[in-house]
């Protein structure tokens, strides 16, 4: 149906030119709104390509709380620079928490001890826990959110990249913590029942999550290399941004490219055959 016949049916129905019509239009050709705390790691990136590919007008904020691996930070404005060339333009904040890093007892944050290595199941991995992390960015987010409902009057999604990898390790990734997040916020807000949350790999692992990126890249119409060599999932990276391969992040990353059977198209320390060796190694002995 055309525009101007769209509208005449409008105005046959009312006395007058309907003033409805322009606002019906305006919200009929409005985009979905979403926003989304972009890492710059890999799940987050993937959430980003996934809400493009559906559609979503994105507001993704990246946060510097002080984390040893602000190499993500880098990346994350890098895969926004290059969505944006190839006509995915993206809303983009970093938020700067000054003055939190020496208040933080974790070893992913600068100060900290070291990384551990291994794989995620084991023990010391609660060690790359960051206090309350999660509940300081989801805080921040649903404020954003919540904004953006109340001024284009219209649902707005939290996207976030959290998996069943995360569970185990991290409380605030899981459900029962988001639930009680959510009711928090709903009761603390006006009008909070206008955001809502999209996991969509909640139930997956790196692999599922990967797979579901190299799917959006191809509908995209962007490189699934030039997208992910611009992410980070290192907690250990060199000071040049070399990723390492025996964090835990780093093994669980490389495990879903195994399996996915591509190259990783990050530059890892001693290259790629050798984190590739090393990760086969350790998950046979897992």
């Amino acid at each position: 149906m055309s525009e101007i016949v769209e509208k005449e049916l409008w105005d046959h129905y009312s006395e007058l030119p309907n003033p409805n019509w322009y606002e019906y239009k305006n919200k009929n050709n409005m985009k979905k709104q979403a926003v989304l705390s972009l890492s710059g790691g890999m799940d987050s990136s993937t959430v980003l390509l996934h809400l493009l590919a559906e559609g979503y007008e994105v507001t993704a904020l990246s946060f510097d709380y002080g984390q040893k691996h602000n190499v993500e930070l880098e990346r994350a404005a890098e895969l926004i620079e290059y969505l944006d060339r190839n006509g995915h333009p993206v809303k983009y904040q970093r938020i700067t928490l000054q003055g939190l890093v020496s208040l933080l007892n974790s070893n992913l944050v600068q100060g900290g001890d070291d990384v551990p290595e291994g794989h995620y199941e084991e023990e010391n991995m609660k060690d790359t826990v960051v206090p309350n992390r999660n509940k300081m960015f989801s805080s921040i987010i649903q404020a954003v959110a919540l904004s953006i409902a109340n001024k284009v009057n219209d649902t707005v999604y939290i996207a976030m990249g959290i998996h069943a990898g995360d569970h185990a390790i991290y409380p605030d990734c899981r459900q029962e913590f988001r639930d009680a997040d959510y009711e928090a916020f709903k009761q603390g807000n006006w009008d909070a029942d206008k955001v809502k949350y999209f996991t969509p790999y909640l139930n997956g692992d790196k692999y599922d999550i990967l797979k579901d990126g190299e799917s959006c890249c191809k509908f995209l119409n962007i490189d699934f290399d030039e997208v992910y060599k611009r992410t980070n999932t290192s907690y250990k990276p060199t000071a040049e941004g070399l990723s390492d391969y025996k964090s835990a992040s780093s093994v669980e990353r490389i495990e879903a490219f195994l399996k996915l059977g591509r190259k990783d198209p990050v530059t890892y320390v001693d290259g790629w055959d050798t984190a590739k060796a090393h990760v086969e190694e350790l998950l046979a002995n897992h």
